[in-house]
């Protein structure tokens, strides 16, 4: 037992700085004048201790810590007509020891007593053995969350203290401390101590960078430290080796941690842990729980792991978590683990299980560093490595190295025998339908090949998606437009056969790919939705998701063509929670950005705004898997007015395009590059226009045209070119002008469906306070009379207001601009 004069000790010494904590203090005096039980809880250095002392700073009462009360000093408090105010802290150190039933119990009953006024204080949460008595007296809570700093408060304690910094270290340091008072109690001290002897000039600058990432690297040593003396040190050996074996991963479940510690006891190691401190996340999805040290703490365990730890205790833990996630088929985690300890070969054996999986799901762009790093020598050990290597090389835009790999699995398949060779030749035989460069010649005769060989067993061919997660076949993996010229003739002869070879990926295909072909050539809409429809059913029934997507797309771009995005959006939407349901990850990015397309239809600035500030980024680095995602990017620019920005990108593309022989996408680069130009007043824009459309009257495609509506339409008005007139084939020459007219019909009506689509200068509409107001209430169905009631205004100047809210927003009724102010993001 202690009197208050213990913490007035602690506080002497040189002078602190305090930031009372609004919140915190409003519901501890809430609880005192209550009389009710305050319950203070949050991680080492959030200012508990701090709290509680300033509050009681005028008054007595009796302190207890509860790792070192006894039962008998607890029951020494006895019964009077005054009221009592009694602090028991370090609650958390309960949970550390075995024999606290009768404390506990006395605790219980201190609770209950109407002459005790208590304050309880720990790291952890409202531990389980007082849920009864909490509900039933009914407690103040105090949590982490309302003792640490906000913004303000932040900047308030930094101007009491005099510390001086940039704007750029400002918001760093807000992100180092997080608003915990202890890291900024920190950085105060190790701030005035680099302060002590400068120049008295210096000392009103910010540190310069140098000096500014020397503080903060010796804030967080202290702060490191700190946790390891004051908090890690008293816990058992056993918790402080779980937690730092446990600290190489960002979170984990019970069985990956045994995994990793190969402890046995781990659920009850986590069950103490979670009580001796406010130190782990706990997040419940399903039947499964997954733990997450916090940051801070996971840093420092680490920290900790490094200095008590040997190399081969550490490499092992790694290998084990690198396992676990490799199991998992997680290989980007797990590779991640292998390569803190330089484990090539278990590297390697990640990279080969990634050839091995379907090629919808490998990673091979994101795990190029890893393959490049390889030496040579292991590589042309493993056919799987040859051919990444080459698939990878092929990615990258790396033609000739992507043919030397696969000359050198060629080479390697002649010098095996037996099931090597069987696998080499499998391959082989998977980069000749597969490898982006090359193409779809010759692809009818690879694939009749394929299908001869699988039949005869002589090879094992890997899954092949010709999507590539795209909503397209034509477009997908490959281009295959050159099939669309022979489209019912292809799916006659052939159809069957490529359905045999790529296995689960050809459900559905040839119905899929027909409705594709039809759609592109402008073809009926009927027919089209009927074979979409079917295909889908198709890959629905023992295929594969990748090919609905490709289905509901084509239903998708029907919706849109015949004026009904919002069908479109729902389609989309209710689409993306199935591929959310069965967890194909790789879809959801082309989901939200073919929603994204149709928000351009529609106008919906704030979607488009918000899909642009994620997406990928073409500066930083420019993957032909995103290659949906760029060709929208520049339709947004274009919308925005950045069309240098739009003909940068563009020119990016248009180099992809011809290096891997994609005509569909070099049609529509052409006719998105015109449009730049006739936007930055080039008089190119009708050559490149005529190029575009001279390809695409080639494969009779209507649609890559039509679908530009508003954007395109001037240009189709003011170009010089003709459809092309055929000698000797003058049906050739009719079916080049109803293509044409075809074209102008369809660009018109896609004009008239969305006359904002890629409209440049779309007027910002400001909206005063009581005009965002009234609108809110108004999408809340309030009628005029009962918002001036609301708002303490007269049902007049509600109707003025109403009116200038339309007038702003380019409409007629509540209705109207309700929508578009939802679009504008302004409710």
């Amino acid at each position: 037992m202690a009197e208050n004069s213990m913490w007035e000790e602690m506080m002497q010494g040189e002078k602190i700085c305090y930031v009372k904590p609004r919140r915190a203090i409003r519901r501890l005096k809430a609880a005192d004048e209550e009389n009710i039980t305050a319950y203070i809880y949050g991680v080492s250095g959030c200012g508990k201790t701090e709290l509680v002392m300033r509050y009681l700073k005028n008054r007595k009462y009796t302190l207890f810590n509860a790792g070192l009360v006894t039962v008998e000093e607890l029951r020494e408090i006895k019964v009077s007509k005054q009221r009592k105010t009694v602090v028991i802290n370090s609650l958390h150190d309960m949970a550390m020891q075995n024999d606290t039933e009768e404390i506990r119990e006395a605790i219980i009953e201190l609770v209950e007593r109407e002459d005790v006024w208590l304050i309880l204080s720990g790291r952890c949460a409202v531990p389980p053995w007082l849920t009864a008595v909490r509900y039933r007296e009914v407690f103040y809570v105090i949590g982490e969350q309302e003792l640490l700093f906000d913004e303000d408060q932040a900047d308030q304690y930094i101007a009491m203290t005099g510390m001086i910094f940039s704007e750029e270290q400002l918001a760093k340091e807000k992100a180092y401390c997080v608003g915990m008072p202890i890291g900024w109690s920190i950085t105060n001290s190790v701030y005035w101590q680099m302060r002590m002897g400068q120049d008295e000039k210096d000392v009103t600058k910010p540190f310069s960078d140098e000096e500014y990432r020397t503080m903060v690297g010796e804030a967080l040593s202290q702060m490191w430290d700190y946790l390891e003396y004051h908090v890690y040190d008293r816990w058992e050996i056993s918790i402080q080796e779980f937690l730092m074996e446990v600290a190489i991963v960002e979170d984990f479940t019970v069985y990956m941690a045994e995994m990793i510690t190969g402890r046995n006891d781990v659920e009850s190691l986590l069950g103490r842990i979670q009580w001796i401190g406010n130190f782990m996340d706990i997040v419940r999805n399903g039947s499964e729980t997954v733990y997450k040290l916090r940051n801070q703490m996971r840093i420092s365990m680490i920290r900790r792991l490094r200095r008590k730890y040997t190399k081969e205790q550490i490499r092992k833990l790694y290998e084990n978590a690198g396992l676990y996630y490799q199991i998992s088929k997680q290989p980007l985690k797990a590779l991640s683990m292998y390569q803190q300890v330089n484990d090539t070969e278990r590297i390697a054996s990640v990279l080969i299980d990634n050839v091995r999986i379907a090629p919808n799901n490998a990673y091979y762009y994101e795990l190029k560093q890893y393959y490049l790093k390889l030496p040579e020598e292991k590589i042309c050990k493993s056919p799987e490595l040859m051919c990444g290597m080459s698939m990878l090389q092929s990615l990258l835009l790396n033609t000739e190295e992507s043919e030397r790999w696969y000359r050198e699995l060629q080479k390697y398949a002649k010098e095996h025998t037996g099931s090597e060779r069987r696998s080499a030749k499998g391959k082989i035989l998977y980069l000749d339908i597969g490898l982006p460069h090359r193409g779809s010649d010759h692809m009818v005769e690879i694939l009749k090949n394929a299908y001869l060989l699988l039949l005869d067993k002589e090879v094992k061919i890997q899954e092949f998606s010709v999507t590539s997660n795209q909503a397209s076949q034509m477009n997908g993996g490959k281009d295959f437009c050159e099939w669309s010229k022979r489209d019912r003739e292809l799916a006659g002869s052939i159809g069957k056969i490529v359905e045999f070879v790529l296995g689960k990926y050809g459900k559905g295909l040839v119905n899929l790919a027909l409705a594709e072909s039809f759609f592109e050539k402008g073809g009926d809409n009927y027919e089209v939705a009927m074979l979409a429809n079917k295909g889908r059913m198709q890959a629905e029934a023992g295929g594969k998701i990748e090919q609905c997507f490709v289905g509901d797309g084509m239903l998708a771009w029907l919706h849109i063509i015949t004026g009904k995005v919002k069908e479109a959006e729902e389609l989309l939407t209710r689409f993306k929670g199935k591929a959310q349901q069965e967890n194909a990850e790789r879809i959801l990015p082309n989901i939200d950005t073919f929603l994204v397309r149709c928000a351009l239809y529609d106008a919906d600035k704030a979607a488009i705004a918000k899909w642009l500030a994620q997406a990928p980024d073409e500066e930083l680095i420019f993957s032909i898997y995103d290659r949906f995602h760029y060709i929208t990017k520049v339709r947004v620019y274009l919308q925005n007015g950045r069309n240098e920005q739009a003909y940068h990108l563009l020119l990016k593309c248009a180099y992809y395009a011809k290096v891997m022989q994609r005509t569909y996408i070099d049609i529509e680069v052409k006719l998105l590059l015109a449009i730049t130009q006739y936007r930055m007043g080039e008089k190119k824009w009708d050559e490149t226009l005529g190029e575009a459309l001279t390809k695409a009257e080639e494969y009779h495609f209507v649609r890559i045209i039509t679908r530009e509506g508003a954007a395109i339409r001037p240009l189709l008005l003011a170009t010089s070119w003709k459809p092309s007139e055929v000698e000797k084939n003058p049906a050739q020459t009719r079916k080049n002008k109803q293509f044409w007219a075809k074209v102008q019909d369809e660009t018109e009506k896609m004009a008239r469906f969305y006359p904002a689509y890629l409209k440049v200068g779309v007027e910002e509409v400001t909206l005063s306070d009581t005009m965002l107001r009234i609108l809110k209430l108004q999408a809340d169905g309030m009628s005029k009379e009962k918002i001036a009631a609301e708002l303490n205004m007269t049902t007049a100047n509600v109707k003025y207001h109403t009116q200038q809210i339309y007038k702003r927003l380019g409409v007629s009724n509540k209705a109207g601009a309700v929508m578009e102010a939802g679009k504008r993001g302004l409710i």
